[in-house]
């Protein structure tokens, strides 16, 4: 798997939260859920993303934005419109008072808006659990990117604006999966399109050590690795594989290493057949005791509390 496949493999959506959205101008929404991930899409009208810091970006028919925790934002027909709604953790929609305006504003199967027969059309699919996406990813991304849908073309859009108001047995899980494959897709065109402003570990491409180090992470999370190995196997010195690996990935290569098995730990554990033993002999833990230390420094929860809550919320 090359590195980018490898950093674009993370988003497993579990109960994602996706919406077609209608909405009639004047109106405005203000956005403090801090989901970790959260794509718009345009699909008709226009509208705007206007973030607490930064300059205000236009969707269009065609065009995504995505932001990443933690920072707010508005969406309104105007950057200059004052919000009506707010949009708080959890998808709580309330108006300025405080009062719930969900009842008010739902029209349907996962349709929501001011008006039932708005002019302007968006999706929102959001990404409501850290463990569906890896820190590295997220570290790599701006507060808020965008694709102009000149900059790229995609049927999964309008895949999604159809699959989105089904209302089937097992649906959730489809709209999971076709939200995984839609982000993915702009994610690795926004990537595609960058230069000067590329994070530090996309300008290890062309490294042939460092890129090889990271192969062999991604593909061998489960090997005893030690820098001494990892600089055998990449036909490097020691000194010379640490000072690349950190100067283009930002880190040392433990550092990565331990944080890549965490990222896989995290996805590992949500499936109902694996156990805490066995995820930790998938990524080179000799004991699930050493494994629910390392994990619990990481991510902060212990394997089992981080499973519980991955399968009750599925």
């Amino acid at each position: 798997m090359d590195t980018l496949g490898g950093l674009l493999d993370a988003p497993r959506a579990r109960g994602a939260f996706t919406l077609r959205t209608v909405m009639t101008p004047p109106w405005s929404l203000r956005i403090v859920a801090e989901s970790p991930l959260t794509l718009i899409a345009g699909v008709t009208g226009e509208t705007w993303l206007v973030p607490d810091e930064g300059e205000p970006v236009r969707i269009g028919p065609g065009d995504i934005a995505v932001t990443r925790a933690p920072d707010h934002y508005t969406v309104a027909h105007s950057p200059a419109m004052s919000p009506q709604v707010v949009i708080h953790p959890g998808q709580r929609c309330c108006d300025l008072e405080g009062r719930s305006v969900r009842e008010a504003m739902t029209h349907g199967v996962r349709t929501w808006g001011n008006d039932p027969r708005g002019e302007t059309v968006f999706l929102v699919g959001a990404y409501e659990h850290l463990s569906d996406i890896s820190d590295r990813l997220l570290r790599s991304l701006p507060p808020v990117l965008s694709l102009s849908h000149r900059d790229w073309e995609s049927p999964l859009v309008p895949l999604l604006c159809d699959e989105v108001v089904v209302d089937e047995p097992g649906q959730a899980a489809v709209l999971d999966r076709l939200l995984d494959l839609l982000i993915t897709a702009v994610l690795k065109a926004w990537f595609a399109r960058q230069d000067a402003d590329r994070p530090a570990w996309w300008r290890h491409q062309g490294d042939r050590i460092v890129e090889r180090a990271l192969r062999l992470m991604h593909d061998y999370p489960a090997r005893p690795w030690t820098l001494d190995a990892l600089a055998l196997e990449t036909g490097a010195s020691r000194a010379s594989l640490a000072r690349r690996f950190h100067n283009l990935v930002g880190e040392p290569p433990m550092t990565f290493l331990k944080h890549w098995r965490m990222a896989l730990a995290a996805d590992l554990l949500c499936q109902p057949d694996e156990t805490v033993g066995s995820v930790a002999e998938k990524v080179g833990y000799a004991t699930p005791y050493a494994f629910s230390t390392a994990f619990k420094r990481v991510r902060g929860v212990s394997p089992k509390t981080h499973r519980a809550s991955a399968l009750a919320s599925d």
